[in-house]
């Protein structure tokens, strides 16, 4: 956003007089400087697509800003409607608006992002693996990626998700996993619990698919394969949690979740994070970059914890006794 004249002056004076005290004022400084004046700015929220948890990250992510900023602080908020090639339109049209900060809603949002810009600072949320998303080498990310991108994730814990299916249907001796191929952090979750089950004895089949045309297919055949499906925190699989509903659930075939929001339409249980709190924590990150307050190439990404939850209708449904440690989701 152009910074007002009032500000610009403001800004003059004040090098003026460090370098008269013989210093040199910083970038950072000068923010904090602005935000104090009342300077307003402007935040480009790019959506992936709307379901619940999606929805529940932005929200929290604008409450946060707007507690730490007040009126200082406005949104444009554009939703990609599930499009991967949308992400980056609306990217370009945030940076034809100088937007002071990009909050990119899952993992295309962040690609097209990275790919658009290196100087508008850049937070993530909805992100399982950066490393992943950023094609950036596993074995020397530190969890910071630098230059103008950090953010949150929502990495599950996938050692403990997959004994999660071992606990809940401990008579399983093959587990589907269901995913959409287009999203890279799924194939990153799909790898990691593929492992981790086969550490548990567990046989793992990959029921993959590129568009929500064929989840049904999918679905369909898995539930006829498998004794339990695994759902990722995977976009498409949560924008279409009614119709692997109407398959399992008639099959009877347990599924466990990597969030909440799919768990409660066609899940036993999961481990899984709050998204409202993971945005909220990547708004108390842009305040604090917009404040100037702290310098995104140093910031690490940022996590939240997880809670042991269970859907008891359809555990009432499958005579599964909910196990101790985990409460009806809310």
């Amino acid at each position: 956003m152009k910074k007002k004249i009032i500000a610009l002056l403001s800004a003059a004076a004040m090098t003026v007089a460090l370098t008269a005290c013989g210093g040199s004022g910083s970038s950072d400084s000068g923010s904090a400087a602005s935000a104090a004046s009342g300077e307003k700015y402007l935040v480009g929220i790019c959506q992936l697509v709307q379901h619940d948890a999606l929805d529940a990250a932005t929200q929290g992510f604008k409450d946060a800003l707007v507690e730490a900023l007040g009126d200082q602080v406005e949104f444009d908020e554009q939703n990609a409607s599930g499009e991967a090639a949308n992400c980056s339109t609306i990217i370009n049209g945030f940076l034809s608006k100088d937007v002071d900060l990009i909050m990119a809603n899952a993992t295309p949002a962040l690609t097209a992002a990275a790919s658009a810009t290196s100087e508008v600072p850049i937070l993530g949320t909805s992100v399982t693996a950066y490393s992943a998303a950023l094609d950036l080498d596993d074995a020397t990310f530190n969890g910071t990626v630098g230059g103008n991108i950090s953010g949150t994730s929502d990495l599950p814990p996938l050692d403990q998700q997959a004994k999660m299916i071992v606990d809940w249907v401990p008579e399983a001796k093959t587990a589907g996993i269901i995913y959409c191929t287009a999203e890279a952090n799924s194939a990153y979750q799909v790898k990691v619990i593929t492992e981790e089950l086969g550490k548990l004895g567990v046989q793992v089949k990959e029921y993959s698919f590129t568009d929500s045309n064929d989840i049904a297919s999918v679905t369909t055949k898995a539930a006829s394969e498998v004794d339990v499906i695994y759902l990722p925190t995977d976009n498409t699989v949560a924008s279409n949690t009614e119709a692997i509903a109407n398959i399992v659930i008639p099959a009877k075939v347990p599924v466990i979740a990597g969030e909440v929001g799919i768990m409660k339409a066609c899940g036993i249980a999961s481990l899984s994070i709050s998204y409202y709190d993971l945005g909220y924590t990547t708004g108390n990150m842009a305040a604090r970059i917009l404040k100037g307050e702290a310098n995104i190439s140093e910031m690490p990404i940022e996590y939240t914890e997880v809670t042991a939850v269970y859907n008891p209708d359809l555990c009432d449904q499958y005579g599964i006794t909910p196990l101790e440690g985990y409460t009806v989701a809310e």
